[in-house]
């Protein structure tokens, strides 16, 4: 089967196309047939070895396709169900084999592309505006990078929660879309004082959530945008990891809170995965989130989708395609 290696720690260079034999399920794991593999920045972080792993790696964390084979004692799936899962290293390659425990049903009015795409920014999206920080209606929270993958979700799924969104973005074409979504308040944070402009639209106070993707280029102005006993999420690191600082400067700032959350701390149990894509795919089925697909590539050009993705150069999530 046709596999895209890290073969070493580094920039998209490293990421090589391997010819692999094709893996069994051992027992209590599937084989899943592609059809569409997510593309995500938590995977351009263990290609340059910000989250270490042993090289060479075949990368991927997210797909969506069809069970071809089931090993001992599984009885979860059978061959030819629809399924995604999300959080298991090796999803660049024709065929996956995966814990069944950690694979979850695909629903028939959900295309494979969209379970690809959803999996896992909108599982990510779920935990953290549901259970990192409940959401609330008539609260005002800030979302960086609006109108990447995981924005793109946050954005309309708070807002079907009742909140008000500002979302910041690198772009007019990037912030048209932001508003298309939802964003009642879209700030161009390269050419705009993120947290002034928060002010102005809180009268002052500030928002009690900021979830931040971005990193070390929007630290300053999260912490600049909290009101008092606020949260900051941080998330990611698109843009490289965040500053050292001193926790007296949340004490400073409004005794303010600070989290760095993954979904595998999520989705610990088998029982919380399923309530978690549960209540992705409804919100999908209901039409209040939809999932922006702005790009794909097939998976043989995965280093060319590893540079667009750390060159700010997609919208939406992205796709690679077998």
């Amino acid at each position: 089967m046709l596999t895209v290696q890290a073969t070493r720690a580094g920039g998209p260079e490293v990421l090589e196309v391997v010819d692999a034999p094709v893996r069994d399920p051992k027992p209590g794991q599937i084989r899943i047939r592609h059809k569409a593999i997510g593309l995500n920045f938590i995977d351009t972080y263990i290609r340059s070895g910000l989250y270490p792993t042993r090289m060479p790696a075949v990368i991927g964390q997210e797909g969506a396709g069809i069970v071809d084979a089931v090993g001992e004692g599984v009885e979860r799936f059978k061959v030819g169900d629809r399924v995604a899962y999300a959080g298991q290293l090796g999803a660049y390659a024709e065929f996956a084999v995966a814990p069944a425990a950690r694979v979850v049903a695909l629903p028939p009015a959900v295309s494979f592309e969209t379970g690809a795409a959803a999996m896992l920014k909108g599982m990510t999206a779920e935990f953290l505006i549901r259970r990192c920080h409940a959401v609330q209606p008539g609260e005002t929270i800030l979302v960086h990078a609006a109108a990447g993958g995981v924005g793109t979700i946050l954005v309309q799924w708070a807002k079907a929660l009742g909140a008000q969104v500002i979302g910041t973005v690198g772009s007019p074409a990037k912030a048209e879309l932001a508003r298309s979504l939802g964003c009642d308040h879209v700030i161009l944070y390269r050419d705009e004082d993120v947290a002034a402009k928060v002010r102005e639209v809180t009268s002052g106070e500030g928002v009690p959530v900021v979830y931040d993707s971005v990193g070390k280029d929007t630290f300053e102005a999260s912490l600049a945008s909290l009101a008092r006993r606020g949260l900051f999420v941080s998330f990611g690191n698109a843009s490289g990891p965040v500053p050292a600082f001193e926790p007296l400067r949340l004490s400073r700032a409004g005794s303010l809170y600070f989290t760095r959350p993954t979904m595998a701390d999520y989705m610990v149990t088998t029982e919380e995965l399923d309530a978690s894509a549960a209540a992705l795919f409804d919100v999908i089925g209901s039409g209040k989130v939809r999932i922006e697909i702005g790009q794909t590539f097939p998976l043989a050009e995965a280093r060319r989708a590893h540079e667009a993705l750390e060159n700010r150069a997609t919208i939406g999530a992205s796709l690679l395609i077998p």
